[in-house]
């Protein structure tokens, strides 16, 4: 039960950080892709790029462990 236990939690844990590279990387390129825009919006220049990045890492944390979550759940259920 034990090693059931650890699988489950290197799981949450590698797709949760796979989620905070990811949305935080995704996070970033947006506000590049927005301030290399010919004409900025005024919301593109009034945001704090760290917050806005640090955002993004909330998101891919949350979504990683969820989807890890579900598809443990899944494994389980079909193994009963």
């Amino acid at each position: 039960m034990v090693r059931k236990n650890s699988r489950f939690l290197i799981y949450i844990v590698a797709c949760s950080t796979i989620g905070v590279l990811v949305g935080g990387t995704a996070y970033s390129a947006d506000l590049n892709r927005c301030l290399d825009a010919a004409v900025p919006t005024n919301q593109c220049l009034t945001q704090d790029p760290v917050l806005n990045t640090l955002e993004g890492m909330t998101f891919g944390l949350i979504a990683g462990a969820s989807a890890a979550f579900g598809a443990t759940w899944q494994i389980w259920q079909k193994n009963k």
